[in-house]
């Protein structure tokens, strides 16, 4: 090959060429690949929504049951009176719910587990099977796990395996939504003296608007609910705007499955809430005090504490509980803002695949088809 200036401008060019048609090949590579990352963003926000409690204020009660905390609310009373209906059984001092259509009530047994591992298969062909072995292992043997585990840590609806355990948590755990809430403690405050001083909802009635009683073999247990089961409840979210803040500044708060709540929570002199299990393990309860007078506690898996005010307590409500107030009249009430957090051990992968399998009315769905 001879080597001239004519030879040299016909490489250079050829060269040229070649590297702008790799242009042209790259870019539009690069092209189907943002399309496919905005196709998969599509998707995951459809599903899961831009943020956990954004858009998600609702005039009634969740679809998927209506228990509030474990126990029996209005919205169970009145579907335990319809048609698949039955009567109430008592069990530890409290009514408990036998509807078909209640989630907690209706939630152990062969029926959930199958309703449990289609929503997982259903999760995995939309996203992946990656980071699944512990939900996948706690879906397949739900009623060998419920079944089996010791008397003093017995989830009702769903245990997930290989998580540490203990009655109660350090407040390092979940430092960041402690100290956001102890922060929060005077906003908190006020606002529960705003709903709690309200004149009777309707007459014959002793509660405000937007409490709700709770059955107890002696005293009064009142809760007011702005997220019960994974459900805000937009008449008490909308008395309560700074409460609601908070709970959007909260990192591990449980928003979108039903096994999240948030609430007021009132016990009145000489008020028992007898032994009971949570539904899984998979949350830490936090409970900050805001009124705490003497001869109140909180006893967890047989250990006691007593709440502080200002300060958060976090246990995990799987364990066997119950909560009294043995002071007098002259003390007032004991008053907790209650709040559902993740499991500090419960990864991201986890905690997203757990969100789309107890989502709000899923399960239900599932039975219908």
């Amino acid at each position: 090959m001879e080597w001239s200036l004519e030879n040299v401008r016909e490489m250079v060019a050829g060269g040229i060429q070649s590297i702008r048609e790799c242009e042209i090949c790259a870019f539009a590579i690069a092209m189907c690949v943002l399309l496919l990352f905005m196709w998969y963003c599509y998707r995951v926000g459809r599903e899961h929504g831009s943020s956990p409690l954004r858009g998600r204020y609702l005039s009634g009660p969740s679809r998927i049951g209506g228990v509030v905390g474990g126990f029996m609310s209005s919205d169970c009373r009145n579907r335990g009176k319809g048609k698949q209906g039955s009567m109430l059984e008592e069990q530890n001092g409290f009514a408990f719910c036998q509807s078909s259509d209640c989630f907690r009530c209706t939630s152990a047994g062969e029926s959930l587990n199958q309703k449990l591992y289609h929503s997982l298969q259903d999760y995995a062909k939309r996203y992946t099977w990656s980071g699944m072995g512990r939900v996948h292992k706690g879906v397949r043997d739900q009623g060998r796990y419920l079944n089996s585990r010791p008397t003093i840590q017995r989830p009702e609806v769903f245990f997930l395996p290989d998580l540490p355990s203990a009655p109660f948590f350090s407040r390092e755990v979940q430092r960041h939504d402690v100290e956001l809430l102890e922060q929060s403690f005077p906003a908190l405050m006020a606002e529960f003296e705003s709903i709690y001083h309200q004149p009777p909802a309707r007459s014959g009635s002793s509660l405000p608007p937007g409490w709700k009683s709770n059955n107890t073999p002696r005293g009064q247990w009142w809760t007011y609910y702005l997220v019960n089961q994974g459900t805000p409840l937009v008449l008490n979210v909308r008395r309560c705007p700074r409460a609601w803040r908070v709970l959007g500044q909260l990192r591990t708060f449980i928003a979108n499955n039903v096994f999240g709540n948030a609430c007021f929570s009132v016990l009145t002199p000489g008020a028992l809430i007898t032994e009971h299990y949570g539904p899984t393990n998979v949350r830490l309860r936090c409970h900050l005090g805001l009124r705490v007078p003497p001869s109140c506690e909180l006893v967890v898996g047989g250990e006691p504490q007593c709440w502080s005010e200002g300060s958060c307590l976090l246990f995990d409500d799987s364990f066997l509980h119950r909560a009294f107030h043995e002071g007098g009249a002259e003390d007032g009430p004991r008053v907790v803002f209650m709040v559902d957090l993740w499991h500090p051990n419960v990864a991201a992968a986890e905690r997203q695949a757990l969100d789309y399998i107890f989502t709000p009315g899923r399960l239900e769905d599932k039975e219908g088809k």
